[in-house]
């Protein structure tokens, strides 16, 4: 019994070490995921530039945000440049904190009103009194639908749904990025690793030397 126990430990262990020079891809994964949803929400905001301080500022239908031009470029430059760097693996824990702070911002100006749920689904856990009145809503709009329109035509790209906005993604996404704070970028697969790499054998070097 005792050998058996000695052996599955060495296998386990011997199975940890090789999955070790793998770790990388998890950070992978996520740096992968988040480059396009960054680098589209900062490019959209920097072509419609004017709009975005609008509604930024706008007390009324915005989000009433101070500075709203300063506020507006800093999330602008914040996402293109995360999207960036994120896609090289670069600075990617330093990075990963001004991201968190934008998405912070977009939960609790922007979609925390909304509740949890980004699609409105009544079934749903988390569903609040917006999302359960949007059940009769949706059957609505799809009987107008079918009755004076392609619904077949108007479905084939994806099934009809009511946008809640909520924090779901956003929240998703800060998780994300907590990760990868305490990640970094990744073994093998990131500038950070190749960098950190050389600072260590030069480091080692110096050492050796003296």
């Amino acid at each position: 019994m005792k050998n058996i126990l000695h052996s599955l430990a060495q296998c386990y262990q011997n199975t940890c070490t090789l999955l070790k020079h793998a770790d990388g891809i998890a950070a992978l994964a996520l740096r992968c995921y988040l480059t396009p949803i960054f680098w589209m929400a900062g490019t959209n905001k920097l072509m419609h530039f004017q709009d975005t301080v609008e509604w930024f500022g706008n007390t009324d239908w915005g989000l009433g945000l101070p500075f709203p031009y300063v506020m507006a470029a800093l999330a602008t430059s914040t996402e293109i440049a995360g999207a960036v760097l994120l896609a090289l693996g670069l600075f990617t824990r330093f990075m990963s904190i001004p991201l968190i702070i934008t998405m912070l911002v977009a939960i609790f100006s922007v979609h925390l009103p909304n509740g949890w749920q980004a699609i409105a689904d009544p079934n749903a856990p988390f569903a609040n009194a917006q999302v359960l009145d949007s059940s009769e809503k949706l059957d609505k709009a799809r009987e107008i639908l079918m009755a004076y329109g392609n619904y077949d035509w108007l479905t084939s790209s994806g099934s009809l749904v009511i946008l809640n906005n909520g924090v779901e993604f956003a929240v998703t996404y800060l998780i994300m990025l907590i990760a990868l704070m305490v990640l970094g970028g990744g073994r093998y697969l990131s500038v950070d690793y190749w960098i950190q790499s050389k600072l260590k054998h030069s480091a080692l070097k110096e050492t050796t030397i003296k």
